[in-house]
């Protein structure tokens, strides 16, 4: 007879403790052996002694003679396995024991999470921590993580009982079963299912966080292009890689918030697909990167209550009714300013970890204590020329290398749709090209993109911005189509605004030699059309700089808002916030972005004092007329 499956020969392990096995259901004679201590259920009880089941296959007699005490039915007995008879029968003899270890015994091989498919049918024993628990309106379904992936664990009670109930997140078990697929995953169905306690379970948590540290490792890849600007963050994207990576295997969801612009999609697509795949390389369910990953835009250039309510209680009611961790939150090219820091705060309740990767000018000392990862050019004395969709593009391919080919062409769509005027553009924009992208092709992208997420609003849009950015599109005409087609609408609907508000706008020059035009974006221009109040200051904007090739500055304002965009006059759009906020008393101004291209809010009966105010201060801003503006918030 072999020995029980993970065990050592002996009942017990000098100056280690008596061990004592516990037969998972299923096991049989194959499976013990005489000599050893096993722990069963007393099933019967009878004058000369009482029947104890070591497990459903497997059930013995403990005789009178060989009894230390009296026990009942259901009571729990430790047991030497004494003889097996010729006509199969079992005897065992009870041993009292105070303090022991048990050792789990499956019925089945020992295999890993990686070797699942080859064993399709068979009865096997697996190992590791479960990371998530749901229960569906059938079996509960364990997640497990061992050294090599995860497994979905399937356990069967009564339809929609939970089985198991003493397991828990983060226990390290052992789960015996039959290897099935289902809907083309790999599963377990769960004949047992043990918690492991003691050096079993040291051992295999040891080996997973070992195994976790050289997965986490992000790709060893070289940039896109050299830029010794982007250098200096290299070492910052890379923390953040690893700890993506990180968040994946330990089974955390990501949440992922992007601004809803061209720049904030260019961001967040690639480095979507990045950790969809990298899900899918290491978890065995089908369905686990739909679980785990989701992309959310936002509307305003900060993290509004709003949203982070939102994503909280989505977060809350995941883990009560699909017994998920509670996520990790990404949040980019958005969440480095002061106006964030409510909506962190309310995070902080909860074991929300927050990630930004950003390019906006930010709050350090406000942002960083509230969250747990921050990459931004400023905090290396660069600028938002170094767009986000830059950044996150190589971030992607640190998780997912073999995503670079589909990738070339986006850090110039990123660069085109807002205005950078970094010292790579030309080396991003010849990337394109050999794609077969020109200049004009990567605005229409770009537009494309803004187009579309202005009527997508709060939807993600999944397959119809993949095929825009053409990110994990398989067709490359029906990209180019629905490009050509959404950059013609928004052409056409712009025409149309521009038509509309010019003959509305306002011009004065400013002390300082500036051009600005101002435009009430609320009563004269079409609302609730694309574009939107950013987009329309911006397109005026434009045309303004063109018509005059002087420095220009343009305001589009509504009754509690203000968009600004400048061009040559050296502006510090978060200084002007901080200032208006201290100086007008009852004014509850707010706002931010890049230094020269922003957005800010107020009460509705204090915009013409807070314009006003802002005028004042724009007057007297430093011409400097190689100074560009970056793309647009506030849409």
């Amino acid at each position: 007879m072999s020995p029980p499956t993970g065990t050592e020969n002996g009942a017990s392990v000098p100056g280690e403790g008596t061990v004592v096995h516990e037969l998972a259901d299923g096991c049989t004679l194959d499976d013990v052996e005489e000599g050893e201590l096993y722990v069963g259920a007393v099933n019967g009880v009878v004058e000369y002694g009482v029947f104890v089941d070591l497990s459903d296959e497997l059930s013995g007699l403990v005789h009178a003679s060989n009894l230390e005490g009296d026990y009942d039915v259901g009571d729990e007995v430790v047991v030497e396995l004494a003889e097996v008879r010729e006509n199969g029968d079992v005897s065992f003899n009870e041993v009292p024991v105070d303090d022991y270890e048990r050792r789990q015994v499956g019925r089945g091989d020992r295999v890993s999470v990686a070797e699942l498919d080859d064993a399709t049918g068979d009865t096997v024993v697996l190992a590791g921590e479960i990371l998530q628990i749901n229960q569906t309106g059938g079996p509960t379904v364990f997640q497990l993580r061992d050294d090599t992936g995860v497994a979905p664990c399937a356990a069967f009670e009564e339809a929609g009982v939970r089985a198991h109930p003493g397991v828990d997140l983060g226990d390290i078990v052992q789960v015996t079963g039959r290897v099935e697929t289902r809907e083309g995953s790999v599963q377990i169905e769960v004949d047992g299912l043990q918690v492991l306690d003691g050096d079993e379970a040291v051992e295999v948590r040891v080996a997973i966080d070992d195994a976790l540290d050289e997965l986490a490792e992000p790709a060893d890849i070289d940039p896109l292009v050299e830029w010794p600007a982007f250098e200096k963050l290299w070492d910052d994207l890379r923390e953040v890689a690893r700890r993506l990576r990180r968040t994946v295997l330990e089974g955390r969801p990501i949440r992922m918030r992007h601004h809803a612009d061209g720049d904030g999609l260019c961001a967040s697509v690639p480095l979507h697909v990045a950790l969809e795949r990298f899900v899918e390389s290491h978890y065995e369910d089908d369905d686990a990167a739909r679980h785990m990953l989701k992309r959310l835009p936002s509307k305003a250039p900060f993290y509004e209550m709003e949203d982070v309510t939102r994503d909280l209680n989505f977060a809350l009611e995941n883990r009560e009714r699909h017994g998920q961790k509670l996520p990790l939150l990404l949040m980019l090219d958005n969440g480095s300013t002061e106006e964030d820091t409510p909506a962190y705060r309310n995070l902080r309740h909860y074991d929300i970890p927050v990630v930004v990767v950003d390019h906006h000018h930010p709050d350090p000392e406000a942002v960083e204590p509230l969250i747990d990862a921050h990459v931004n050019p400023y905090l290396h004395d660069e600028d938002y020329r170094i767009t986000t969709g830059m950044m996150c593009v190589e971030l992607a391919r640190m998780i997912d290398p073999s995503l670079t080919d589909e990738l070339r062409h986006v850090p110039a769509v990123a660069g085109v749709s807002d205005r950078s005027e970094g010292e790579a553009m030309d080396d991003y924009v010849e990337l394109a090209r050999e794609e077969g992208y020109d200049e004009t092709d990567l605005r229409d992208v770009g537009e494309a993109l803004d187009y579309a997420t202005f009527w997508l609003k709060y939807n993600d849009g999944r397959e119809l911005i993949d095929d825009v950015l053409n990110v994990d599109c398989d067709d490359r005409q029906r990209h180019e189509e629905v490009v050509d087609f959404l950059a013609s609408k928004a052409e056409r609907d712009v025409d149309e605004q521009l038509d509309a508000a010019m003959s509305h706008v306002e011009h004065e020059e400013l002390d300082n030699g500036a051009h600005l035009y101002r435009i009430d974006v609320e009563n004269h221009a079409h609302r609730f059309t694309y574009p939107a109040p950013g987009k329309t200051t911006g397109k005026i904007h434009d045309t303004k700089v063109e018509e005059t090739g002087d420095p220009v500055i343009t305001i589009g304002y509504g009754p509690d808002f203000a968009v600004l965009r400048s061009d040559g006059v050296r502006l510090d759009i978060p200084e002007y916030v901080a200032e208006l906020t201290d100086e007008l008393d009852g004014g509850g101004v707010s706002g931010g972005g890049h230094l020269v291209v922003g957005s800010i809010k107020f009460v509705k009966g204090q915009r013409e004092r807070v314009i006003d105010a802002l005028v004042d201060k724009m007057a007297d801003a430093e011409i400097d007329e190689d100074l560009q503006s970056a793309g647009i918030l506030g849409d």
